[in-house]
């Protein structure tokens, strides 16, 4: 069987491994494990099952280093093999305020199943910035039924640390 098919994965060990890779190897990505990545973000839950998503990806060169451009923090997606950007649609939504909620459950998902796959990546925010959410609709030319929500850079990591433990007990509270 197919590894990109196989849906065998242990999600809680990408949770405690994956990182924001900011340098790749000048390497390109496999369309199918775009797709895996894809097909992880389309499995999220979104609120009353209105799964607002659309997924540009971007692997023309040209658009990468304008999409990295787009931010003040967006510079690293320059080197990446390939920049996926959600998107957001705006019409027919049942519940329209949850619609970057559920773009942010879909996110997280694909960046674990980027990790998982050996790959790496870096949330870029983009929404709810409006100057960003434009730059991003002129460079792609976007269509006005659609918001972008982030940048998704991805490639083969050039780059590897142990991730932060972020666990603070002081942070829990009990209510008994």
């Amino acid at each position: 069987m197919n590894q990109l098919t196989y849906w065998h994965w242990d999600c809680m060990s990408s949770i405690f491994h994956r990182i924001s890779v900011r340098k790749f190897e000048d390497r390109p990505v496999e369309k199918e494990k775009i797709l895996d990545i894809l097909r992880a973000g389309m499995q999220a839950p979104s609120a009353c099952n209105q799964q607002p998503w659309e997924f540009y990806v971007v692997t023309d060169r040209e658009k990468i280093r304008a999409l990295s451009k787009a931010s003040p923090y967006a510079g690293c997606a320059a080197g990446a093999a390939a920049v996926i950007v959600p998107v957001y649609r705006t019409e027919g939504l049942i519940a329209p305020e949850f619609a970057q909620i559920d773009l942010s459950i879909a996110q997280e998902n694909m960046w674990l199943r980027t990790d998982e796959l050996g790959l790496g990546g870096v949330w870029l925010a983009v929404a709810p910035e409006k100057e960003r959410m434009d730059n991003v609709r002129r460079i792609l030319n976007l269509p006005a039924s659609v918001e972008a929500f982030s940048l998704f850079p991805i490639g083969c990591p050039a780059e590897s640390r142990p991730q932060q433990d972020r666990f603070d007990t002081e942070r829990i509270h009990w209510v008994e």
